[in-house]
């Protein structure tokens, strides 16, 4: 067994202490059942890889009006609470910890998936460009969204504050804000998705609001030392576009640079003008996780250079359930099947054996 890997000692990110710097990403994976609650196969999962120093739970509604995808978990009722606290029994009977991503998905989304009695909002009534899969009619466009009230707005925040609350009934470590891939945070933060004339629109700081003031409600409950913030600069998933991507981002860090937050989870630019590991270490002054395309080899050299405290895992752990054994022992790893990421059932879901 390696003993020197800087992946495998411990540190702490904020208030939460970690006995390892592998984090297990969010990851969409669609196995709840259809009303959103967790389910024994999702305990199963997660169970499975409880040896990540923290496991980011997929990203889950904070109110079906969220609702992102079919069989995406929510948070919202006594039922998906209770479902969440399996989970996180069972994680942390097997040594892990984990904190859940709390993700609007704003105007991504569908009548098919939500029912047709569920409103679609977003910062403004502008419909992204795109489709999604919908169990009921196969592909379906995105529907056209509601712009939001200024006090619908500031009831979407306390509903990401409830989210929380529930959160921690169902025993969570910690929340996680999903500020990324044009959902509704980032749909506040982006110049083209944004045309209000409130105190949420107009320029970068008043874009950024909306996220700041969702991670310091989620702050009231857990402190802000178990709340962390994804983001991802220059993303442009689910027709996102802004004018200047690395302005909008660095006004939010500003926005929330007083909290000491757990730690910031932030995504590799998909553009070569934007460092966004730069970036987050000289605008964010606390755990820096940092995710995209690394293996054991340039993560463990990442953490070496204090690029980051801790790097995330996403494909990595759809197939490799004991991946911080790998790491330790430097076995191979296992390759996902890409064709049952989404589907239904334990099949390419819990079913991937370990070393």
């Amino acid at each position: 067994m390696t003993t020197n890997n800087p992946l495998l000692t411990p540190c702490k990110l904020g208030d939460i202490e970690i006995a390892n710097r592998v984090i297990m990403a969010p990851m969409t994976r669609n196995r709840a059942d259809a009303d959103g609650t967790p389910n024994s196969i999702m305990r199963d999962y997660y169970a499975q890889r409880a040896s990540a120093g923290l496991i980011v739970a997929e990203g889950s509604w904070p109110v079906v009006t969220g609702q992102a995808y079919n069989r995406q978990p929510g948070i919202e009722t006594p039922k998906q609470i209770q479902a969440w606290r399996e989970v996180t029994d069972a994680v942390h009977q097997a040594g892990g910890k984990i904190v859940l991503q709390i993700m609007h998905a704003g105007r991504i989304g569908s009548h098919h998936i939500k029912g047709n009695d569920v409103a679609t909002v977003a910062p403004s009534a502008i419909k992204a460009r795109g489709e999604v899969y919908t169990d009921s009619a196969g592909m379906q466009p995105f529907d056209m969204p509601e712009a939001l009230t200024t006090e619908q707005v500031w009831q979407v925040i306390d509903e990401h504050r409830q989210a929380a609350e529930n959160a921690k009934e169902a025993g969570f470590d910690g929340v996680e804000l999903h500020c990324t891939s044009g959902y509704l945070p980032m749909q506040f933060l982006c110049s083209d998705s944004n045309q209000r004339n409130d105190e949420f629109g107009g320029s970068a700081q008043a874009r950024a609001k909306f996220a700041s003031e969702c991670i310091r409600a989620m702050a009231t409950v857990f402190g802000a030392g178990r709340v962390g913030l994804r983001m991802n600069p220059g993303n442009r998933f689910n027709d996102t576009k802004d004018e200047n991507p690395a302005e909008s981002h660095l006004a939010l860090l500003h926005a929330v640079a007083d909290l000491d937050l757990a730690y910031l989870h932030i995504m590799r630019a998909p553009t070569a003008d934007i460092d966004a590991f730069k970036m987050g270490r000289e605008a964010f002054k606390g755990a820096l996780i940092i995710n995209d395309g690394f293996d054991g080899e340039s993560a463990a050299e990442a953490v070496t250079s204090n690029q980051a405290e801790a790097v995330s895992f996403a494909r990595h752990y759809v197939a490799n359930p004991d991946l911080v054994t790998r790491f330790a022992a430097q076995l191979p790893l296992a390759k996902f099947k890409r064709e049952t990421l989404y589907t239904p059932g334990a099949a390419g879901y819990t079913d991937y054996p370990n070393a």
